[in-house]
């Protein structure tokens, strides 16, 4: 196997998923800094990036945990 099929299998491991969801955390601290400044300066336009900025966040971590649940569904030594 190359190093290449190597890194792309890692995207779909447990590591893999786990290191994703963990930088989707880390991803929301800059969107609750962007939501605090928003307000501050009341910027509607800048909010509205923020909370598309929140949702997509969201939106990626839920992908995220159904794919590592699917992956332990379908571990065979998990069981």
């Amino acid at each position: 196997m190359s190093k290449l099929e190597t890194a792309k299998g890692f995207k779909h491991s447990k590591p893999g998923l786990m290191l994703g969801i963990g930088g989707s955390a880390f991803g929301a601290f800059g969107i609750v800094k962007d939501l605090k400044k928003a307000r501050s300066e009341a910027d509607t336009l800048k909010l509205i990036n923020a909370a598309v900025g929140a949702l997509a966040l969201v939106t990626s971590t839920l992908l995220l945990v159904r794919e590592l649940r699917q992956l332990a569904k379908n571990d065979v030594l998990a069981d």
